[in-house]
Parts: C-alpha cells; structure tokens; sequence
C-alpha cells in the first residue's frame, strides 16, 4: 500500500513561505520500506540498546518484542536492552515490575558520562509537552524543550552505531520548520546522518489517531540507510475502538485483568451541557480512538457505550486504565502497579508497542545489511 510522503502528510503547498522547509523535509525523509511482518530474519546477530527517557517501556517493548496484542503475536526482536534512564518514579516502578532492575530512576542530566555502557543502539522519546500542541508550545524557551540536547551528550559519550528519537508531530512544522532544522544540525554535528519519518499509528494495527515523528541517526561509517517498517492497516481498514475494547465492557473488577477496577476509572464528571472541552466527550465504537493524552488531569475521554439513556452524562463512564493501555496496544499482560492518575500519564506518555516493535524490526533488518 502507498503510504504519503511527509510533504504530502503535512499538506504542504508549494510557495516560497514552504520551499526550503519542504527541500529540508525531502532531503532528510525516509522512503524505502521493508514488510516487517513477512520477511525471515536471516541473522541472529544481537544488538544492545541503551534508553532514554524511558517512561514505562512503550518503546522498549517494541524493541524487545516477544509479547501478544490483539491476537497477534510479535515476536522477539535480536535486541537487548541493557540500560535505560527515566526521572518519573511511579514509571520507574512499572517498567521495573515488567523489565527488570536495569532502569536507573534520575534526572537525564545528573547522569555521569562514564556511568553509560556501550550500546549499538540508543532509542528515546525526549520529552514533547512543549513541541506540543496540547502543551504550551515554549519549544526551546524552556530547559524541558532543550532534553534532546541530553541526549546528543549520551551519543557524543558512547557514539552508537545508530539512534532513534521519538516525538510529536507538532515538532515537524514549529516556528516554520526551524525547531527540527535545530535539531537536526546538532545531532549532525556529532557525526551522524540524519533522517526521520511521520509515523500514524493506525497504519500498524494501533486503534489510535496517534502521529508521532521518528528520528535516526546513523553514525557516519555505517554504510546503511534505514528501512521504514511497511503499512500493515490503510486508513480504511484501521482498528476501530470497539475492536479493541468491547469485550472489557461489563468486566469491572474482573480480578483476571490488570488495570480495570473501579479504582482504575477516572471519577472526573461530565458536563451536560455540551461544552466541548477535552475529554467531555465519548470515543466512536466504529472509529480509532483519538490519542490518549498524558495530561489529562482526569478527564480522560468516555467510553462509546452508557448505562442507560445516551444523552445523559450521569451514564457514561470514563475509559479504565486497562482500556487506555489496549488502545496504546500495551498487552494485558502489561500491569500498571501505580494509581490509575499515573497510570494514564504513564501510557498517555508511551510510545505504542505495536509501532515500537515494526520500527525495532525494520532497524534491525537495515542493520544487517550492513554486515553482510
């Protein structure tokens, strides 16, 4: 299936206000695809990842593979994740509960240079609430919007053979382009060839209008330019809300299912009188869901079905915990042990597993190229 160029994506139309940031977009933007789903890795060949800004491990579960999410299997990648770093403790807590002790719970920049492992691969979502435009849009005003910087000083430390950063859509056309040219020239400047991708969820199986941009970098004397994992799903054949979630309905408190008591529900209230602010509102049984927002301050989106007369707010009821985390494709086996106001920040934050798992495969099937 054809999947849009970036300038195609972003809607850009050709005048002199958008040539050079569509020239800067052509230049940089990933096109070859690989059929991450369908082609044999020939190679048991292993690489070491190093983490960032980690949170709970949406991406790091893409990499590591080997979990269940919608009936399918996704099976383990040649990846080994030996080092991760995230600030938030309660995130701290899930990733360790799932991963393993190898995460250290710090601020980025109290991290000693000599502290860091070698690793061949580092991957990181630097934080995005000031690219976004949920967030308050400061960018680079703000020490937050300068994270990536920590993350350039990790590479320049350990200088990987590749690295991929994760971030919102919004970055690709603040301040008329000039935040990702920035952004992009200094990962340059630490001897890497850069290019990047707009990713949507639903075009890998994850039933959310999610949009995220993808970053790599590929040190100077890797001879290799990344594969792009190929669509599984077009628009018209995304996972819809109800394919995800229906079969929770009814099973509050179901001791079996992780996340989904009564204590994992928001008890933010609607408001009847149709004021549209976010998340006064119900996800659509037959549509993706809209993207599951880390600040939300409780008022996560409702569920498409009520208790009784649709109109009346007093019957909907706010998504779970458990609910969000599917529609984020984390498997349920996946088990959130913080309160639920963490746990929805925690998966609003996440990178989907799903799509973190057809990125890490189609690194690694770029990354054999190059030793052959």
């Amino acid at each position: 299936m054809k999947q849009l160029t970036l300038n195609e994506q972003l809607g850009f139309i050709d005048n002199e206000d958008t040539h050079d940031v569509k020239k800067f977009n052509e230049e940089h933007e990933l096109t070859e695809t690989i059929d991450t789903v369908n082609t044999l890795v020939q190679s048991s060949k292993r690489y070491t990842v190093l983490s960032l800004f980690a949170g709970c491990g949406g991406l790091d579960l893409g990499f590591q593979g080997g979990f269940s999410s919608f009936g399918h299997e996704y099976s383990k990648n040649n990846f080994d994740i030996i080092w991760a770093n995230e600030i938030e403790k309660n995130a701290v807590k899930t990733y360790q509960n799932y991963f393993g002790d190898h995460i250290v719970c710090e601020d980025v920049n109290n991290i000693d240079n000599d502290s860091l492992p070698y690793a061949d691969v580092v991957i990181g979502g630097f934080p995005c609430q000031d690219f976004s435009i949920a967030g308050k849009l400061q960018g680079f005003t703000v020490k937050r919007g300068k994270l990536y910087l920590q993350m350039k000083r990790v590479i320049d430390a350990i200088k990987p053979k590749v690295f991929i950063a994760e971030n919102v859509k919004n970055l690709l056309v603040m301040e008329k382009g000039i935040v990702l040219k920035t952004i992009i020239e200094d990962f340059k400047s630490s001897g890497y060839e850069l290019y990047f991708h707009l990713f949507h969820s639903g075009d890998y199986g994850v039933p959310q209008n999610r949009e995220r941009v993808f970053i790599y970098g590929v040190r100077e004397d890797i001879n290799i330019v990344p594969y792009l994992p190929q669509a599984t799903n077009s628009s018209e054949s995304w996972m819809t809300a109800k394919e995800a979630i229906d079969d929770l309905w009814g099973k509050v408190d179901d001791p079996s299912i992780y996340n989904h008591t009564s204590k994992d529900i928001s008890r933010a209230k609607f408001y009847g009188d149709g004021r549209k602010t976010q998340g006064n509102r119900r996800i659509l049984a037959n549509k993706v869901s809209p993207t599951i927002r880390a600040e939300h301050h409780g008022n996560i989106e409702g569920h498409y079905r009520t208790f009784g007369i649709e109109t009346d707010v007093l019957n909907w009821r706010r998504l779970s915990v458990r609910e969000c985390a599917r529609i984020q494709s984390f498997p349920d086996s996946f088990n959130f042990p913080t309160s639920a106001s963490s746990a929805y920040k925690q998966i609003g934050n996440a990178v989907p597993p799903i799509l973190g798992w057809h990125v890490a495969r189609a690194l690694y099937l770029s990354l054999i190229k190059e030793t052959k």
